[in-house]
């Protein structure tokens, strides 16, 4: 009888996934993401509170896990519409600690419009839309470290 390859779907890290997810109960985050031996993990917590009822009364929000293929989260440097940093720095969603982001997912932008600022040798860099468009997907968080050429965000 001819051997059968083994699937190439990345076996799923069950530890890895529990360390995530306490991990966002530790610091409180909503949404953590790691590569690791060509996967890409991921845990959101879905954050919905119901009108009226504060974070005091709300029930803990079940956790949502992603295992992606590496060679699917590759596909995301091949998008058009990708906006890559341009330096290495600390990314800032908005123009300054709590206040509104600059951009949200589903906002319009216009070419040459502010979409993050990274700070960068004590100097705020604006970072210009290449192009018009609605932001599609933030693939940062404020006040993260970023390298030079990692994506920040997709306009489509």
């Amino acid at each position: 009888m001819p051997k059968t390859h083994a699937s190439k779907t990345p076996a799923i890290d069950h530890g890895a996934i529990r360390e995530l997810a306490k991990l966002l109960d530790e610091t409180g985050l909503t949404e953590i993401e790691v590569q690791r031996d060509g996967a890409l993990i991921r845990v959101a917590r879905n954050v919905s509170i119901p009108a009226g009822r504060g974070p005091s009364t709300a029930a803990p929000a079940p956790l949502e896990t992603v295992v992606v293929p590496a060679a699917a989260a590759m596909e995301i440097t091949q998008h058009p519409g990708l906006v890559t940093s341009p330096m290495v720095g600390t990314a800032y969603l908005g123009p300054a600690p709590g206040a509104r982001p600059f951009v949200d997912v589903g906002s319009q932008v216009k070419a040459g419009e502010t979409l993050i600022i990274i700070e960068a040798m004590k100097t705020m860099n604006q970072i210009p839309a290449p192009r018009a468009g609605t932001v599609v997907q933030i693939l940062v968080e404020d006040s993260q470290p970023v390298e030079f050429g990692e994506p920040l965000m997709i306009i489509e």
